[in-house]
């Protein structure tokens, strides 16, 4: 006889916690990642990097749905990556993602040069390498301290609009903001895409655009 298997009810995160509300920068999305790698074993790396106890290291450049390389590449952001692996590689082990924008993808923001930027998305953990850090505050007051960390030189961090306790109100004001002023991660440039919140505790990002925010993607 087959048992019926129990489904416990999740777990639910408390709203009115820490949030972050970043830009929403209108390029494509693109991901590295770094991790042990077999040299034996034909992959899509694109670097590698040898340690001192011998074991290597390999980087992926992706898009958003797939694995890219220079031969088959996404707006020549594996060329990019290859190109800046070797301070890529202190990133660290693991996934980093980010948006691949400038010249020539989606808004452009006013570039038309060949200018294009990696920035990544975790603005709780990195800042970009000219600025200073802070301490991360953590739920359990015992922990020990963590601090973030310098991006590489060759990367941006996503521009943080606003880190506190999450109400509508602040994501309203922050929208706002960008509205009237203009873009923060380009400059001048008056037609910006939205933001997105990360709402700490649920570990969940929510967008919202300055444009057609009512309407699916699809139809916007």
């Amino acid at each position: 006889m087959n048992t019926l298997e129990f489904k416990p009810f999740p777990k639910m995160a408390r709203l009115r916690r820490e949030c972050i509300i970043t830009e929403k920068i209108d390029g494509t999305n693109a991901s590295i990642y770094i991790g042990p790698t077999d040299l034996k074993t034909p992959n899509q790396s694109v670097a590698t990097l040898f340690k001192k106890d011998g074991t290597a290291l390999g980087m992926w450049a992706g898009s958003r749905t797939r694995w890219i390389t220079t031969a088959n590449d996404n707006f020549d952001f594996a060329k990019w990556v290859v190109e800046n692996s070797n301070e890529l590689f202190g990133l660290g082990e693991g996934h980093h993602f980010g948006e691949w924008w400038g010249s020539g993808i989606q808004r452009g923001y006013g570039f038309k040069n060949g200018e294009r930027f990696f920035s990544l998305f975790n603005a709780s953990r990195w800042v970009e390498h000219d600025k200073p850090t802070y301490a991360i505050e953590q739920d359990n007051p015992k922990a020990p301290p963590l601090f973030q960390e310098h991006a590489p030189a060759c990367c941006k961090v996503v521009p943080v609009l606003y880190d506190g306790l999450f109400t509508t109100g602040m994501a309203t004001i922050a929208i706002s903001k960008l509205k009237d002023l203009g873009s923060v991660a380009a400059e001048g440039y008056m037609n910006p895409e939205g933001i997105v919140v990360y709402h700490k505790a649920a570990a969940t990002g929510f967008k919202m655009t300055i444009k057609d925010d009512h309407k699916p993607k699809r139809q916007a």
